[in-house]
């Protein structure tokens, strides 16, 4: 059992890193239309939790900073979950 909650988490948590890190990008450029492909692939699954968080956290010069929020929050998430001395690492470990 925890190894294919490990293994998802392996997977999912670059992934998630990687499209929060596109989205940062998209931010300098305000005329792109997320709603056309291939930046829809980007914008449609992240759009679910940046839009409450930017309810929370103010524009900082312009810039929408919720990407990196989130960036920060899934890097922690990846790091104790499934790290080096992440909880279900040392679980699959013992098991």
């Amino acid at each position: 059992m925890y190894d294919a909650l490990w293994l998802l988490l392996v997977v999912l948590t670059p992934l998630l890193i990687f499209l929060f890190i596109f989205r940062l990008i998209f931010t300098w450029f305000p005329r792109l239309n997320l709603n056309q492909f291939p930046y829809n692939l980007v914008a449609w699954p992240t759009e679910v939790v940046l839009r409450p968080t930017r309810k929370v956290v103010p524009l900082f010069g312009g810039v929408d900073m919720s990407p990196l929020i989130w960036v920060a929050l899934v890097a922690l998430l990846q790091e104790l979950l499934v790290g080096q001395q992440g909880i279900l690492t040392i679980l699959k470990s013992r098991f």
